[in-house]
């Protein structure tokens, strides 16, 4: 790889400036070198190597108001703003036009919270500057910070209309319109500047991004396929591009464009466990097993691998198998509430009802609360003849699903089965209320209350009306 001319010397005022360094010998440098060394070792994080550059610099330039600048920059990362702006104020005062003064003065309003002011001061340097486009950026920053989306857009748009190649610029007019669920609006602006650019691989690849969430995946694939043939080491288009042939059901393709991520970068899980979920759908159980156990080998703590071999086995009614692996899931994170829901319907399919009470409880212990979960806790605890937690339990279900018929009918049957039968009116008259259609749960959960006749009679009651 060729190295610029301005490059090169960049490298050399390093090196000359970093053996300075360690043989303590004084040598000389423009102010523009020591500008570019300290600017480096801000980017790369080393603060103290930027001091002291800046401290050399200032010796050998004390009236440059470029290193000066600098200074201020390093004081306003340092939150030492007072000293700053004094300083600001004396550059001011010998160059009014320096668009650099305005962008730290609003620098340091910002910081302080003050992004109008901010904005003020980079209009003021837009008049200055020859660099509109950084402007432009810092602008749509101030307005991000203000959550004015629409004002943001503009600018980020203002600075892509000076300089193409600014990506993240481009990324910021993407996210405003995302953030504002503007994604026709997007799609067109994207497409407006594709026409502009036509090799801009970023711009495809959001373009594709945008008719994914509009569910046009057919256009969405002919972008992803422009990004990736105009980068063909673009892993995140062709990740896009897969998930996109999977929704067209394009499962062969989409298993392929996986395959291309995986031969870019290390295998992630994201990627193994979909071309699991592909073969599963292909009907290839063999080679779905085989990736969906790589992918909880790649990752043992992520729960859809986990939850993918389970579904497999729940789903092929091979239940001992599904109970193999949820312990093992469990066994690892033994709070996530989606393993312990189907810890209980795997030992609800095997009649294992008391482990599956033992899972219902966990999953809502761990936050599911899901209405099928409750209910199907407290039949379970209703097989096992728990009527008072039973009903302790929807009562707590009650809680979140306040107008519920399906809770109502079973207080209502699970009332009646205790005597407790002005309760068990109370709740009979609710579920009623709520579903009359539904009222023959009752005979489905408890037949022998069904029988009684003050259940008749309410019922036809109700039937009359």
């Amino acid at each position: 790889m060729h190295l610029s001319h301005e490059e090169e010397d960049h490298s050399l005022s390093l090196k000359k400036f970093e053996s300075m360094l360690k043989t303590n010998k004084v040598l000389f440098f423009d102010s523009e070198e020591f500008e570019d060394i300290i600017l480096h070792y801000l980017d790369i994080g080393k603060i103290n190597l930027a001091k002291k550059a800046l401290k050399l610099g200032l010796e050998q330039h004390p009236k440059s108001t470029g290193l000066k600048l600098v200074e201020v920059e390093l004081l306003v990362f340092d939150d030492k703003l007072e000293i700053a702006e004094r300083l600001l104020n004396e550059l001011y005062a010998i160059e009014p036009t320096n668009e650099e003064i305005y962008i730290q003065k609003a620098n340091i309003h910002s910081k302080r919270d003050q992004h109008d002011k901010a904005v003020e001061l980079l209009n003021i340097a837009l008049k200055y500057t020859d660099d509109y486009a950084d402007v432009h950026s810092l602008i749509g920053m101030e307005y991000l910070f203000m959550d004015n989306l629409e004002m943001a857009k503009d600018s980020f748009i203002k600075c892509l209309d000076e300089d193409t190649d600014d990506h993240s610029a481009l990324y910021n007019v993407v996210y405003c319109f995302d953030f504002l669920d503007q994604n026709k609006e997007a799609a067109n602006f994207l497409n407006g500047f594709i026409d502009k650019n036509p090799y801009s691989e970023v711009a495809w690849h959001q373009l594709g991004r945008q008719y994914y969430t509009l569910k046009e995946y057919e256009q969405a694939l002919r972008a992803f396929d422009y990004a990736t043939l105009i980068d063909d080491s673009f892993l995140g288009a062709f990740l896009e591009k897969a998930k996109t042939l999977e929704k067209l059901k394009k499962y062969q393709e989409a298993i392929e464009c996986y395959g291309m991520t995986m031969e870019l970068d290390d295998p992630t899980s994201f990627a193994l466990l979909r071309v699991g979920k592909c073969y599963e759908r292909l009907d290839n159980h063999k080679k779905a097993i085989e990736f969906y156990e790589k992918t909880v080998h790649e990752d043992p703590l992520l729960d859809k691998a986990w939850i993918a071999i389970t579904d497999f086995y729940i789903r092929r009614k091979n239940f001992q198998k599904a109970l193999y692996y949820v312990n093992k899931a469990i066994g690892i994170d033994n709070e996530n509430k989606l393993y312990w829901k189907r810890y209980a319907v795997i030992n609800k399919e095997l009649d294992y009802h008391e482990e599956a009470e033992a899972g219902y409880r966990k999953a809502v212990e761990f936050g599911d609360y899901e209405l099928d979960t409750w209910l199907f806790w407290v039949d379970t605890l209703r097989l096992l003849g728990e009527r008072d937690s039973a009903i302790i339990t929807l009562l707590q279900a009650t809680e979140y699903f306040p107008e519920e018929y399906q809770i109502e009918y079973r207080l209502a049957g699970l009332y009646f089965m205790g005597n407790e039968n002005e309760k068990g009116v109370f709740h009979l008259s609710n579920g009623l209320r709520l579903n009359y259609k539904n009222h023959v749960m009752i005979e489905e959960f408890f037949p022998s209350v069904w029988d009684l006749k003050i259940v008749k009679d309410i019922l036809a009651e109700y039937s009359a009306k």
